[in-house]
């Protein structure tokens, strides 16, 4: 297993359409992703990074919604390294991430972030690319050289999935979704009986996933002892006078 630390960073795309069929994929994941959106609970979400600032949810009810990114794109909020945030602790209700950590140089970094600045129940929603599908292996080949898609890291869903329990999280919910090589910017059918069916009984070989998960923390509270403390009380003696034996000095006869 490789390194989830590189020593350059790889290249970013600053929009969905960077990416083959990328405007589908946005829409797929929308539609993916909204159900979970509806159980944000709170007064402030955070988009991290560039893919994730053009995901729209309309049916979230947190309405102050924050894009980070690290280019000063037109639809971003806050520039910033998505790996030194400029959030205080606790203070965030939800993130998405959106194929993020898939094109981060230290993803490790990104969800301690995340976990620094989320508040105890928040959501993360994260989704990537499977290194296991046949987009993962098109990558390693030298089709369509020129995209974006060859820097990406695909790291698989066990994986983060591992990291977000390290850091306190329980998941919640995953999603296997597409079946497709992406490189040859074939048309996506994710509704076809074929891609239903790979979906059902292939989940592992699928191109992407989305992982839901919520942060727990478990609060301390003082375990009483069982047994109780006998009180503490001096040792009375007491003295009779046919019990003690008093000696007297012999007198000395003159």
């Amino acid at each position: 297993m490789k390194s989830a630390l590189i020593t350059t960073s790889p290249s970013r795309p600053e929009s969905w359409r960077d990416l083959p069929v990328g405007d589908n994929i946005k829409t797929l994941i929308e539609l993916e992703i909204e159900e979970a959106s509806r159980k944000f609970f709170g007064y402030h979400l955070v988009r991290l990074g560039n893919l994730s600032s053009e995901i729209e949810l309309k049916s979230c009810p947190i309405k102050h919604q924050v894009n980070i990114t690290p280019d000063n794109l037109s639809h971003s909020s806050i520039i910033a390294k998505t790996s030194s945030l400029p959030i205080t602790e606790n203070s965030v209700d939800a993130f998405i991430l959106a194929n993020e950590l898939d094109f981060s140089r230290d993803p490790h970094q990104v969800l301690r972030e995340v976990d620094r600045a989320i508040i105890p129940n928040g959501y993360v929603v994260i989704t990537g690319f499977n290194p296991f599908s046949i987009s993962g292996l098109c990558k390693y080949l030298p089709i369509n050289k020129g995209s974006v898609l060859h820097d990406a890291r695909y790291f698989s869903c066990a994986r983060v999935k591992d990291w977000l329990q390290l850091l306190g999280f329980e998941i919640m919910d995953v999603k296997h979704l597409l079946f497709n090589e992406l490189f040859l910017n074939r048309k996506l059918n994710a509704s076809s009986k074929l891609s239903l069916w790979c979906q059902q009984y292939l989940s592992a070989l699928t191109t992407m996933y989305i992982i839901v998960a919520r942060k727990r923390e478990i609060p301390l509270t003082m375990i009483k002892p069982k047994w109780k403390a006998s009180k503490f009380s001096t040792v009375g003696v007491s003295v009779s006078r046919g019990a003690m034996q008093v000696e007297t000095p012999l007198k000395r006869e003159k």
